[in-house]
């Protein structure tokens, strides 16, 4: 059973940054992540890379809620495929991490809201596939970062109807925060398009389970470039998280 809290606890994946020459290992995260899940009436509890199955079960006992960090590219070798020269593989440690920490909130359908590379992960883990480099591999896309400095570009996406995103934004067409070269290529199993940008790349996916807060975005919302109504897609995670604390859980199951 979940504790019941005044403030739902919501985990937050922190990024891993190796030893090097002049400084020790670390793990960083950026503040908008745990200011956005105060801010929305959350409480935050940052999860170092644990990478072991018990402890991180250890720390969903006691959540409410995840949410899963962006961050640095994940490693295409580690799912059958080549690298490339634009890809930036995030710590080893990180990855393996997550990977199991994506298949525990998977399983036990924790309420999730992935960001950025999150979102890939997720994806992955429910058999999807992901586009390495996206001005390669679809040259006629808009742009999806700014080229000139590598940070957010603001573009138009078009949310698909009688989705929980649709609801949650009120419709329509949004403009978010772009700052990404790789993208979803196929839906994994049991998850749904749920926004697209104008050149059809796909910028959000949530779970079919309609009783499961399971979303994924590719934006950023949790950034200071990130628009007011974005807010209010954490305001619904933790309504669902306090929701999901008192109702039992099943899993999602995950691709061979």
């Amino acid at each position: 059973m979940m504790a019941h809290h005044t403030r739902p606890f919501i985990g937050i994946n922190a990024d891993f940054v190796p030893a090097g020459k002049h400084t020790s290992a670390h793990v960083r995260l950026h503040a908008g992540y745990f200011d956005a899940v105060l801010a929305a009436g959350g409480l935050p509890v940052i999860m170092p890379p644990l990478a072991k199955e018990a402890e991180l079960d250890a720390f969903l006992d006691r959540l409410d809620g995840v949410v899963l960090s962006g961050g640095l590219d994940i490693d295409p070798r580690r799912y059958g495929q080549p690298t490339h020269p634009a890809v930036q593989p995030m710590a080893e440690r990180r990855e393996e991490n997550d990977k199991v920490l994506v298949r525990r909130v998977l399983q036990r359908h924790v309420p999730v809201l992935a960001i950025g590379v999150g979102m890939q992960q997720l994806n992955l883990a429910c058999g999807g596939s992901l586009f390495l480099h996206l001005p390669e591999e679809m040259p006629r896309a808009m742009p999806h970062s700014d080229p000139s400095c590598h940070g957010p570009h603001r573009h138009a996406v078009l949310l698909e109807p009688n989705t929980r995103l649709d609801e949650i934004y009120g419709g329509g067409e949004i403009r978010v925060n772009s700052a990404h070269h790789q993208a979803v290529r196929q839906v994994g199993a049991k998850l749904r398009v749920c926004a697209l940008a104008p050149d059809g790349i796909i910028e959000a996916i949530e779970a079919v389970d309609p009783n499961w807060f399971c979303i994924g975005v590719q934006w950023q919302p949790e950034a200071e470039t990130a628009s007011a109504l974005d807010m209010q897609l954490f305001e619904c995670f933790l309504q669902a998280a306090i929701r999901a604390g008192i109702r039992p859980k099943a899993g999602l199951a995950l691709a061979a």
